[in-house]
């Protein structure tokens, strides 16, 4: 470990590396970042084994420290995890080039002609939790959309992490590029968080992904942009009019899938009319599934329910538990939601297009579903190859947060010596 009187003069090092390295990324073309994407994803799979062993470290470590089960495992690497990571890549690699874009041109009354062109963000600081695997899906969404980026894993993932990188790495050497334009930090030391939260001269906008804790401490603490989401508070309502098949297949899958994921469900709202006709076929389900529901009134009369505590219907469990509550109607859904929800993602299950469309006019989610589980909620699924998190803030970039999502803009004005009068 670093001694902690060095640890910013590395902060000052590695970013003045990345700053250096953005400003060649910034104008290398889409041949290049892909034979980068394309050669990280070949090593990937040769190094299969190398990261697995590592992986075996990491899981020492944690269960050493003893980390929950659903922590345990975002940090598990297996042969079809490490596969996924370079299908990602691969996936990202073939996206179109989100840099140099027109997004919009138009002539004005002066003369001018006037474009807005997509450009990079520049130095990008990810810090991340548990999951090895953001090692990869960063480091490359970061290259495609030509910016630098310095990630930050999480203590209990730095030997997978490192070996992933490694990987990144001999995918910029294959194409010729600068291996500062994807650096990791070399230390579990959690000062060096403290570091690139302040690192302004540095870095330009900060990703934290992982639990509550991270992303309070990196909104508190940040003197960088950020680009975040607190938790994952996701919830799921059966309609009077949900088709009973469809919700039984949502509910459960919403639930049980992942439950360590930011978009896994962690509460079921049950229109009475859909309870009266159908019963507790939901929460049963659960049950069966080996679900904790918590819950109250008409509901506490299912076997094997628990009384929920007021804070339950605001939490994220991240586990084999779920809250759940009976509802009159989509609009005392939407009052719940917004009450208790953390502008993550929502699922409505409805044959109604009205009520669908209520649904979705009055919440203001960063993802707003229908008749589909909230486990899509992820850039993969949206076909952005991977994301480097689900944003529920309202400036720049919202939900998933891909290639695209990386990039700024400028203006491009052109005149034949315009002057203004």
């Amino acid at each position: 470990m670093l001694d902690l009187a060095e640890l910013p003069a590395l902060m000052n090092d590695m970013g003045r590396r990345a700053r250096a390295a953005a400003q060649v990324l910034a104008t290398t073309g889409s041949e290049r970042k892909y034979a980068a994407l394309i050669s990280a994803a070949h090593a990937i799979e040769a190094n299969e084994q190398a990261i697995m062993d590592a992986n075996a470290e990491d899981l020492v470590f944690a269960e050493a420290r003893g980390l929950p089960p659903a922590m345990i495992d975002r940090l598990i690497l297996d042969p079809r995890r490490i596969r996924a990571m370079a299908d990602g890549l691969r996936a990202i690699a073939a996206q179109r080039d989100p840099v140099g874009r027109t997004l919009a041109e138009w002539d004005v009354p002066s003369g001018l002609h006037i474009k807005r062109v997509s450009t990079p963000l520049g130095v990008i600081g990810v810090i991340y939790e548990s999951r090895p695997n953001v090692t990869a899906d960063a480091g490359a969404l970061c290259l495609q959309a030509g910016n630098a980026v310095i990630l930050r894993g999480g203590s209990e993932s730095l030997h997978s992490s490192a070996a992933i990188h490694r990987c990144l790495v001999e995918g910029l050497r294959q194409a010729r590029l600068p291996e500062d334009c994807i650096q990791i930090v070399p230390t579990r030391d959690r000062a060096m968080v403290s570091a690139m939260l302040g690192a302004v001269q540095h870095i330009d906008v900060i990703v934290p992904r992982g639990g509550k804790g991270l992303v309070r401490l990196v909104q508190a603490e940040a003197r960088v942009p950020v680009f975040a989401h607190l938790e994952g508070i996701c919830h799921v309502y059966a309609d009077r009019d949900a088709d009973l098949d469809k919700a039984r297949r949502v509910v459960l899958n919403a639930k049980t899938r992942r439950t360590g994921i930011c978009g896994a469900a962690e509460c079921l709202l049950i229109d009475w009319r859909f309870y009266t006709q159908h019963g507790p076929v939901l929460i049963e389900d659960l049950l069966k599934a080996g679900v904790e529901v918590r819950t109250e009134g008409e509901l506490l009369k299912v076997p094997g329910t628990v009384k929920a505590a007021p804070e339950d219907f605001g939490r994220e469990f991240l586990d084999m538990v779920i809250s759940a509550k009976l509802v009159d109607g989509v609009d005392e859904a939407i009052a719940h939601i917004r009450r208790y929800g953390s502008g993550h993602t929502e699922s409505i299950l409805t044959e109604n297009d009205a009520t669908a469309d209520r649904f979705f006019e009055q919440l203001d989610s960063a993802i707003l579903m229908r008749n589909a589980s909230t486990q899509f909620a992820d850039g993969g699924e949206f076909g952005m190859g991977a994301e480097i998190g689900i944003a529920t803030g309202k400036l720049h970039a919202r939900g998933p947060v891909g290639a695209e999502q990386l990039t700024s803009f400028k203006y491009i004005v052109t005149g034949d010596g315009t002057v203004r009068p």
